[in-house]
């Protein structure tokens, strides 16, 4: 199958979109699709306000659409509802072709965090943007039970996985973690903020804090939690080396549609302390993490849980399963041309 995927989350940005889309991308390649990516290192871009890694590109309908009719895909799927989001939208809709979107982001929190207007002024946007599509894409059974109330659907489970040849106990530690006192609190993720690291760094349950990723709040936290340690941007061995040595995973965020750091974490051994709201909810188990709104319950909670256990939970989030989850969920493209039986005209 030819699969044209848009979407405005792309290299170099550090994400679990990115990383949730790379690795689909890759999955599907091995089994022989075709995968033609729209994203912005193809166009002039901009930063975006506040948020300088991510790149907005300075493009309209005509050269996306000029991509996907020199590609003719077989399905189009529509991974954000940035620009190059809604140019394909557009061509879509003006070619009267099916396509798929996703929600990767709870976009109308997420942007109300960093403006202080509510939530609510912004679903209209997200119902518009999705409200064509054949299927919404949704990770979990929280946010698409959202969605529905929302007015979005239909709606189609896409899970996320975890590279387990790479996330698992046996790393060593990292250097550090031998000189930090325990318990060793972990966040890894975008350093932004919504993602509520704020939260994490002033609770006060006893040991250290060690924070994994970069952000546009990096410096400011780091003036400010001068006894947390900061170790920047870590990938493959190095970052499962971090949650492999850490005793507990703190995931403060209150807008995440999925977590894939939980379970990153979980693959590792490592149980989850989070606040009870969307994303962990469906994450995690009794046996595998603990939830509570004041962290210090969670983390203490989490503390007692059975290591293996959590190895074992995390085992079952697999990039197979979601690979087949997405194109199961494709929109196939029925072209005239294809529908058009040349036997008969011969005759």
């Amino acid at each position: 199958m030819k699969i044209a995927l848009v979407t405005d989350a792309w290299h170099p940005q550090v994400n679990g979109v990115v990383r949730t889309l790379s690795t689909v991308i890759g999955e599907l390649r091995t089994r022989g699709h075709e995968v033609d990516i729209t994203s912005p290192d193809l166009f002039r871009s901009v930063p975006a306000p506040s948020y300088p890694e991510i790149r907005l590109a300075l493009t309209g309908p005509r050269a996306v659409a000029g991509r996907l009719e020199r590609f003719r895909p077989d399905a189009i799927h529509i991974a954000t509802e940035g620009p190059l989001g809604w140019a394909a939208r557009h061509y879509c809709l003006k070619h009267r072709f099916p396509f798929t979107t996703a929600y990767h982001t709870q976009f109308p929190d997420y942007i109300a965090s960093r403006t202080g207007l509510p939530a609510s002024i912004f679903w209209p946007f997200i119902r518009r943007f999705h409200g064509p599509a054949t299927r919404t894409m949704v990770a979990t059974p929280i946010i698409r039970d959202q969605l529905a109330a929302h007015g979005i659907g239909p709606l189609h489970h896409w899970s996320r996985g975890v590279a387990v040849q790479t996330f698992h106990p046996d790393h060593p530690p990292p250097d550090l973690f031998f000189t930090l006192p325990r318990p060793i609190q972990l966040y890894v993720g975008r350093v932004a903020v919504e993602k509520n690291i704020e939260a994490f760094l002033a609770n006060t349950h006893p040991g250290s804090k060690v924070v994994v990723g970069d952000g546009p709040a990096m410096e400011e936290l780091e003036a400010r939690f001068p006894e947390a340690h900061f170790l920047g941007r870590q990938s493959g061995d190095n970052l499962a080396a971090c949650y492999a040595g850490a005793d507990v995973l703190v995931f403060p965020s209150r807008t995440d549609t999925f977590g894939l750091v939980m379970i990153e974490a979980l693959a590792c051994g490592t149980p989850v302390a989070a606040y009870p709201v969307p994303g962990p909810l469906d994450v995690l188990r009794s046996e595998s993490g603990a939830m509570a709104e004041h962290l210090e319950d969670a983390i203490a909670a989490a503390l007692q849980l059975d290591r293996r256990t959590c190895h074992r939970i995390g085992r079952e989030f697999t990039w197979e399963a979601s690979a087949d989850q997405f194109v199961a969920g494709l929109a196939p493209i029925a072209r005239e041309a294809e529908r058009f039986d040349f036997s008969h005209a011969a005759a």
